[in-house]
């Protein structure tokens, strides 16, 4: 499942979600959201994997990215499957 990791307070994650919304893809059944604000484990987890505590960080098994475009792009073309 895709996993985005999110700060609730950052304009480009809630970009991100917006765009999940409108494409229909569900929390829970297409992708799932995990805390990254500072000081959380889903931050260190974002900068263990990307070397940076950037957010919104994407992982879909051998796939991660950061940039709030890439990762609308991403779920328009893997965000059902």
């Amino acid at each position: 499942m895709i996993q985005l990791y999110i700060q609730h307070s950052c304009p480009f994650c809630q970009r991100v979600l917006r765009a999940a919304d409108e494409m229909k893809l569900e929390e829970g059944k297409h992708f799932r959201v995990i805390d990254a604000a500072p000081g959380t484990a889903g931050r260190e987890d974002v900068l263990k994997r990307g070397g940076q505590s950037m957010v919104p960080f994407l992982v879909d098994g051998a796939t991660e990215m950061y940039e709030s475009f890439d990762i609308i792009a991403y779920l328009k073309e893997h965000g059902r499957t």
